[in-house]
């Protein structure tokens, strides 16, 4: 029997990214939308301005939006809701005893919460029974991380493992995807580079150093490691490209670099998840990639594509990472925490 399942801020981009994925869902059925006070009581269609290439699936098309407040019987709810506006709705369905998969910020840096990649730290999934205790709650909230650093936190877990990294220089390159639709005007997009994103290079900084740390006594330790985050929204429609310098503790061969890098395998590709990618991290050789519009939908828009990785003379390697902002970044990363919790028996009917 599949598992039933609501999708909060339904409407929105990501939103609708999570209803273009659990199409067809092995595991997963959706059974709610819900909205803005604006879009309740209307049906999907009439309230959507669907912005994906592939077309709104028709089971959605008749489905009426329910009001941010009301009662869902879905044990699983994933939220696109902005941040901000997520944190009141997610803990009132926490504490109701639903499982909520969140892509939101709000959450994400609270010690009881697991910030989660499933390739990166699947054991931080050990919080939430200290989240539980701590608050009350039968249920649960689960974040993903912003789409900037799901990316390189990807790929710094098999380097963290086995050179250590101690300091990061990041520059990212963002997609006009992930300020949301309509997000950034015309007049300003392009012909243009836009250097400051809101509150977004805190975040580049400090997300991989929970993501990579370790769990001792129901608190994440973060990792000792520096980093330095510049970043730039340009003309891209979806994928965000970023270039990373990385020191080490121990400056390994650039062949074990690379070796490292594309022998990585996790926990979800053990357990053969409906959503991980057969490669969660793919090593391009050619000179110019990756490229945004050539390699974003990588492993069904769930792998992380490197290339170009050098000698860097200011820290020990540097490399350009690509990673699909809407997928593996917000909706994507979401379901596949969803499908580690049920494969583990963290969720339930």
């Amino acid at each position: 029997m599949k598992i039933r399942v609501s999708v909060l801020g339904a409407t929105g981009t990501v939103g609708q990214r999570f209803i273009q994925l659990l199409e067809g869902h092995p595991w997963f059925e959706l059974a709610a939308l819900v909205g803005s006070e604006r879009s309740a009581g209307r049906t999907y269609a009439e309230a959507t301005r669907w912005v994906l290439d592939a077309p709104m699936p028709s089971e959605v098309e008749g489905m009426t939006i329910l009001p941010d407040d009301a009662d869902l019987d879905t044990p699983l709810v994933f939220s696109a809701l902005p941040s901000k506006t997520a944190g009141r709705i997610e803990q009132r369905l926490a504490r109701a005893g639903h499982i909520v998969c969140s892509n939101a910020s709000d959450h994400r840096m609270e010690p009881d919460v697991p910030l989660l990649i499933p390739e990166v730290n699947p054991e931080h999934l050990a919080l939430i029974d200290v989240q539980r205790a701590r608050r009350g709650w039968s249920g649960a909230i689960v974040t993903n991380p912003n789409c900037t650093a799901t990316g390189p936190t990807m790929l710094l877990r098999p380097l963290h493992d086995r050179f250590g990294v101690t300091k990061l220089l990041l520059m990212s390159m963002q997609a006009l995807s992930g300020a949301g639709y309509p997000g950034i005007p015309s007049y300003d997009a392009i012909d243009n580079v836009i250097p400051y994103i809101g509150g977004e290079e805190p975040k580049v900084e400090t997300e991989p150093q929970k993501m990579l740390g370790v769990v001792r006594d129901g608190v994440i330790v973060p990792i000792a490691c520096t980093i330095s985050a510049h970043c730039n929204r340009v003309p891209v429609l979806e994928g965000h490209l970023e270039c990373l310098s990385i020191g080490f503790a121990q400056r390994p061969e650039l062949e074990e670099v690379v070796a490292t890098l594309r022998s990585f395998r996790s926990l979800p590709q053990e357990l053969n998840l409906p959503s991980a990618p057969a490669q969660p991290i793919i090593v391009r050789d050619e000179p110019d990639r990756p490229q945004p519009r050539r390699d974003r939908d990588a492993g069904r828009g769930m792998s992380t594509t490197v290339g170009r990785v050098r000698p860097c003379s200011l820290l020990d390697y540097k490399l350009v990472c690509l990673s699909h902002n809407t997928i593996r970044g917000a909706a994507g990363g979401s379901l596949l925490n969803a499908e580690l919790m049920y494969a583990q028996g963290l969720v339930k009917a």
